[in-house]
C-alpha cells in the first residue's frame, strides 16, 4: 500500500481517487454519494443510453462515457483516471434477463471485468479493486448449509450466477498471477430507494404506489412468493464495499448480508401494511423462473470480524423508504 493511501485511511487531507463503474445505476449512485461524503474524488463510467436521473443531483463527479466491453476504451479510461480505488459495479444484474439473453449477460459481465483488470495490469497501477459478485453464485443450497458461509459450494442456477462465478474466479486468477489487490464481495439481496423496477421489492412498491394514485386497478401481480431471501439496505452495502477495500485482505471473498431471512410473501405483507388500500394479490405465471433458488440466507461473520461491519438500517425502514421513493415518482 502506498504512503498516500495509508495517510488517507488515517484521515489525511490528501484525497484519494475512486473509479465507480456503472455509476448511474442503483448501487453506483449510492456508492458515489458515500464516496463524496468521505472526501474522495469520484470518476464514474456511463454509456450513451445510461439513465442519469439517479446522479443528476451529484455535482462533484467526473463522468466518462465508456463501453467496458471495448478494451481500447477501458485502457484510455484507466490511463486517464489513475484511480486508487475501483468499485466494479457495472453488470447485467437482472436474473430473468440472463435467461432470455444468456450470452449477452455472460459476455457483458466477463469481458468488461477482463478489460479493467488487463488495463490495471498493463499500467502497473497501484490500486485496490472491489468486485461486486453475488449470492446467486451459491445457487442450490441444501437445508443443512444455511446460513451460507463463504466456504459453501457454488452451484449456480442461472446464466447470471455463472457469470458472477466467472468474475470472481478471474479476480482470484489476477490476484495470484499478477498480484493485483482484488477483493470480491458476494452480496445477498439488497434494496432501497432507486432500486430498478424489474426487481421484486421495487416492482411491488411501484405497483402499490400506482394503485394508491388510481393509475392501476387494485390488483398486485406476483411470481414465486415462497422463495426466502436475505435483504440488506443498499446504503449499508456501499459502506461494506468501502470497508472491504479499507480493511479486507486481497484475494479473500466476503459475504455481505443481513443474516436475516424473509419470504417474498413476508416482504409483500410488510409493504401492504404501509398502505390503506385494499389490494388483491394475483399470481402471474410469466413472473415465474425456469428454476429458482429456494433460500439465500447469508452468514457475514467473516466480514464482520475483518472490518467490524454490520447492517444498521432496519428492513422495515428500507421497505418504507423504497415505497415512498415510488410514491414520489408515479
Amino acid at each position: 500500500m502506498c504512503l498516500k493511501r495509508l495517510n488517507y485511511w488515517k484521515g489525511d487531507i490528501n484525497r484519494m481517487k475512486a473509479l465507480v463503474t456503472g455509476i448511474s445505476g442503483f448501487v453506483g449512485s449510492h456508492m458515489a454519494e458515500f464516496l463524496l461524503e468521505n472526501n474522495v474524488e469520484v470518476t464514474g463510467t456511463i454509456r450513451h443510453r445510461s439513465r442519469m436521473d439517479h446522479i443528476k443531483h451529484l455535482k462533484d463527479i467526473q463522468l466518462t462515457e465508456c463501453e467496458l466491453r471495448d478494451p481500447f476504451s477501458v485502457e484510455h479510461l484507466i490511463q486517464e483516471a489513475k484511480p486508487d480505488l475501483i468499485f466494479h459495479l457495472a453488470a447485467q444484474s437482472f436474473v430473468p434477463t440472463s435467461w432470455n439473453s444468456p450470452m449477452d449477460t455472460i459476455h457483458n459481465n466477463i469481458a468488461g471485468q477482463v478489460n479493467i483488470l488487463e488495463a490495471v495490469r498493463r499500467f502497473e497501477l497501484d490500486c485496490k479493486i472491489q468486485l461486486a459478485c453475488s449470492s446467486e453464485e451459491y445457487g442450490h443450497v441444501e437445508p443443512d448449509e444455511v446460513p451460507i458461509k463463504e466456504t459453501n459450494p457454488l452451484r449456480p442456477l442461472s446464466p447470471y450466477a455463472v457469470s458472477k462465478v466467472c468474475q470472481e474466479y478471474l479476480g482470484y486468477q489476477y490476484f495470484k498471477s499478477y498480484g493485483l489487490h482484488i477483493i470480491p464481495t458476494r452480496t445477498f439481496n439488497h434494496t432501497g430507494p432507486r432500486r430498478g423496477e424489474n426487481f421484486v421489492t421495487s416492482n411491488f412498491s411501484k405497483q402499490i404506489a400506482e394503485i394508491e394514485k388510481g393509475k392501476k386497478d387494485p390488483v398486485l401481480h406476483v411470481g414465486n412468493l415462497e422463495a426466502k431471501r436475505d435483504f440488506t439496505d443498499v446504503r449499508d452495502v456501499v459502506r461494506a464495499y468501502w470497508l472491504a477495500l479499507e480493511k479486507g485482505t486481497a484475494g479473500e471473498t466476503y459475504n455481505i448480508a443481513s443474516g436475516k431471512c424473509y419470504t417474498i410473501q413476508e416482504m409483500l405483507d410488510l409493504l401492504l401494511s404501509f398502505s390503506s388500500i385494499k389490494i388483491e394479490v394475483k399470481e402471474d405465471p410469466a413472473r415465474l423462473r425456469p428454476s429458482d433458488v429456494e433460500i439465500l440466507l447469508g452468514d457475514y461473520t467473516m466480514f464482520h470480524q475483518k472490518t467490524g461491519w454490520k447492517p444498521e438500517i432496519p428492513f422495515e425502514q428500507t421497505m418504507e423508504d423504497l415505497l415512498n421513493y415510488w410514491r414520489a415518482r408515479v
